[in-house]
């Protein structure tokens, strides 16, 4: 296999079904050697005995391509170095973190349990944060060794993180902070060589067929816009050698539809040199949010 990834090596998380299977096959379509891990999970994150991560190798492998499964549970901190180090072992280097794996459980907020609430948590944000912890120390030491790497990190945040969405607090509070690690990484990491990018996408998984399934009907003809394999070939180029200069970045991916995600940024601000007092500051808060960009709305409001 030859492409635009062609001698990379990579670790997806969560790549045993849904989007992570999907950047799984299209990295090495382009070239990368493949880590595909999976816990093998349910929805609700109850353990499998099946694998899906073999199904996945087995699929690369048939296609020509070089891959080897990892059952780790990317949020326990040991099994996320575990991870890493196994890509490095097995293929002699890493170059790229794509970071999917995540499960939901949705509830209205005043019905969200404290173990549900962790459980999202944990998944999605240490989930996150374990495996890039771990790749960045490797990437430093490399480039403390004078072989300065040219990696990436491609993480995973959502809409529901950037806009809100209605009956996933937990799910929406993690992906927010999915896309804020972003933004310290990119500029945390830049030194060492590394981009760190995060995607924001909108396909039929397990996780969206029950909350938005008339939204992720499969059409009866024509393109099919919540395939989970259009959101692959952002992934692919984002782990290439192209993507140097992007970094600190949330991409949304619909379809085939690509938006670049502006977040916070400094809007009208008046500075009144002095402590305020309460009316005033209310009079004051009043007259800037006239100026201010209305925020989009919550999804499912």
């Amino acid at each position: 296999m030859t492409g635009i990834c062609e001698g990379r090596v990579a670790i997806v998380t969560g790549a045993g079904r849904g989007l992570g299977r999907e950047h799984a096959l299209e990295l090495a379509r382009q070239g990368a050697k493949v880590v595909v891990n999976d816990l093998g999970t349910t929805l609700n994150g109850v353990q499998e005995a099946s694998g899906p991560a073999h199904d996945v190798v087995a699929l690369i492998r048939a296609e020509g391509g070089e891959a080897v499964a990892n059952g780790a549970d990317v949020a326990d901190f040991e099994q996320a170095a575990g991870l890493v180090r196994q890509a490095i072992e097995t293929f002699g280097r890493l170059d790229v973190l794509v970071n999917n794996a995540g499960f939901v459980r949705d509830r209205m907020l005043v019905n969200t349990s404290e173990e549900e609430w962790d459980a999202v948590i944990r998944v999605h944000l240490k989930g996150h944060f374990a495996p890039l912890r771990h790749a960045a120390e490797y990437w430093r030491g490399e480039a403390k060794a004078g072989r300065t790497p040219d990696a990436r990190v491609i993480n995973t945040s959502s809409g529901a993180g950037l806009q809100g969405s209605v009956g996933q607090a937990s799910y929406s509070a993690a992906k927010a902070g999915i896309a804020g690690l972003t933004l310290v990484a990119a500029h945390e990491l830049g030194r060492y060589g590394v981009t760190v990018n995060a995607i924001a996408p909108s396909a039929r998984t397990r996780m969206t067929e029950g909350a938005f399934a008339e939204a992720m009907a499969v059409p009866e003809s024509g393109f099919d816009a919540m395939n989970p394999a259009n959101v692959s070939p952002v992934v692919a180029w984002l782990a290439s050698g192209s993507s140097a200069a992007v970094t600190g970045r949330v991409i949304e991916i619909e379809g085939g539809r690509i938006c670049i995600e502006e977040g916070w940024n400094h809007g009208p601000a008046i500075d009144a040199g002095e402590r305020w007092e309460a009316a005033a500051a209310g009079e004051a808060i009043e007259k800037l949010l006239v100026d201010a960009a209305l925020p989009e709305g919550v999804y499912g409001a």
